[in-house]
């Protein structure tokens, strides 16, 4: 029998794949508490398998933790991204680390156009002011926003998001240019990203998390970028400087920018909150219950494969 950490609670139908098995289920806690450090390092010597979110550090020392216990075989992250799990030292320690990506793509797609629209046309702004009773009536120069259709859409990284934003935005009558690390070739590929910048109208981020990522927009380049451009980003709060995003907006060297996510999450920076044409979402990419329940079940379908003595199709590798 396998003993297996779910550390927060799944949506119904989440833990359908495991349901059946000679498996115990420890955790969530009753009030959906995260677990700490060292409850994640007792839990992981002593469990066989975890099944995380993205809000859990799976670091080194967790990792050590199960594989001295000698029965941690597999983490499954609830998300596609896997910034939060140590990959390499999962590797090194023979613990198979899990995703769930393909499920979320449309949803987080979505999503994003929702902020290159709310963004670009000063939604979240005109809103406030309706609900605030500060809108006095239609008028000719009110919440002067900047038109979508037609505008150059420029993709940062390009996988099964990037690709769903593109045709989303093709829809739109819009011109799509793309950045990827590596060639695409696809039409529309830029390899230079400065390039990019400096041509787009708006620009939506969909890189990985991590070092290689970092302030990948910076001061310098969000400097690149046209005053009337609109910055979105679903991907990672750390790909953003945020204090240069909010002395862009708060500066007027920046149109707008919509965001789903946060370096720092659920704290945001005080000067983003008040900054001026700011669309912000509590990090919302891929939820609705379809979708949520979906990578749940990859998850703990994930699971059940690798106790099985079997390898799911979502394995993660090193880079």
């Amino acid at each position: 029998m396998g003993r297996i950490l779910v550390t927060h609670r799944l949506p119904d139908g989440g833990l359908v794949p495991l349901a059946g098995l000679d498996h115990d289920i420890i955790g969530p806690k009753p009030d959906d508490a995260p677990y700490s450090p060292a409850e994640l390092c007792t839990y992981a010597a002593d469990c066989d398998a975890i099944v995380s979110l993205l809000t859990d550090r799976i670091d080194t020392t967790v990792l050590d933790a199960g594989a001295n216990g000698g029965r941690l075989r597999v983490v499954a992250n609830v998300a596609v991204g896997y910034d939060n799990i140590d990959v390499p030292a999962a590797h090194e320690r023979g613990i198979v680390v899990c995703n769930t990506p393909g499920v979320l793509t449309d949803t987080t797609a979505d999503t994003a156009f929702l902020l290159i629209l709310a963004a670009s046309r000063l939604a979240s702004t005109a809103e406030a002011d309706l609900r605030a009773g500060r809108w006095p009536g239609w008028g000719l120069l009110q919440y002067l926003g900047r038109d979508v259709h037609g505008a150059t859409l420029g993709i940062v990284g390009y996988g099964r998001i990037g690709r769903a934003v593109a045709d989303r935005a093709a829809a739109f009558g819009m011109r799509v240019l793309h950045h990827a690390r590596r060639p695409t070739e696809s039409p529309g590929y830029v390899a230079d990203l400065d390039e990019l910048l400096a041509e787009s109208d708006i620009v939506s981020l969909h890189t990985p998390g991590g070092a290689e990522t970092h302030h990948l927009i910076d001061a310098r380049r969000l400097a690149l970028m046209k005053p009337t451009a609109v910055l979105v980003n679903t991907a990672r709060g750390t790909v953003v400087d945020e204090g240069a995003l909010a002395d862009a907006l708060h500066g007027g060297r920046l149109f707008a920018a919509g965001l789903d996510v946060f370096e720092h999450e659920p704290d945001v920076d005080p000067r983003l909150l008040d900054a001026p044409r700011t669309v912000l979402l509590p990090h919302i990419g891929s939820a609705s219950q379809a979708t949520r329940t979906r990578m749940a079940t990859m998850a703990t379908g994930a699971v059940a494969a690798v106790l099985a003595g079997e390898t799911p199709a979502n394995v993660v590798t090193p880079a």
